[in-house]
């Protein structure tokens, strides 16, 4: 028994001790070196404050992203909107429908083409609008100031670049899908589609 148990003590000290290495031994992380981390994480840090004053004022963070879009562009699409507000179109069109209910925003016909529908800023929405895009811009200097020297606008002009760069790849790519779809479109015989959409 004894010798089995210095067997068992002399095999468990030539293996190598994989915690200890794994803990000595330098290696660079992944999650707070991550790009798309450090995105999501400082507009997490950066907006729960605000977002926390948005919310003494009766309003939800998604209708407080509506009423700031139409601040910019008043009259838009509902899908013009969803992309600027960045909210899911089926989420955003229930979202209207209750902040036309509480008067912030109206849904009016478009002049030109009765079958669009376009949203618009009451009196009352723009007003609420106009307080925290003042309160949003002092929120923005109190945070930049915490930065050094011109960091804040490199930083803005940064994202705006990288913003634009990964529209236009995403641009490039739809009209790939488009191209590709348009082409097997064209080359399937007349009655195979015919059959297909039936």
């Amino acid at each position: 028994m004894i010798s089995d148990r210095n067997a068992m003590k002399r095999t468990h000290e030539g293996r190598p001790d994989r915690m200890k290495q794994t803990s000595d031994t330098p290696r660079e992380t992944f999650v707070p070196n991550y790009l798309l981390y450090l995105l999501a994480a400082a507009s997490e840090a950066a907006s729960a404050r605000f977002h926390a004053h948005v919310r003494t004022r009766g309003l939800r963070v998604p209708e407080w992203r509506v009423l700031a879009c139409l601040t910019d562009w008043d009259g838009s699409m509902v899908t013009e909107l969803a992309r600027y507000a960045m909210i899911e179109q089926s989420r955003l069109t229930k979202i209207i429908i209750q902040m036309d209910k509480r008067g912030l925003v109206r849904r009016g016909n478009d002049p030109k083409d009765g079958r669009r529908v376009r949203i618009y800023l009451t009196e009352a929405g723009r007003k609420i609008a106009q307080d925290l895009i003042a309160d949003a811009k002092t929120n923005e200097v109190e945070l930049l100031a915490t930065l050094q020297g011109s960091a804040g606008e490199e930083i803005k002009h940064t994202l705006r670049a990288l913003i634009q760069r990964l529209e236009e790849d995403s641009s490039e790519l739809s009209g790939q899908s488009d191209g590709r779809a348009n082409e097997t479109a064209m080359t399937t015989p007349v009655r195979d589609r015919v059959q297909k959409q039936a």
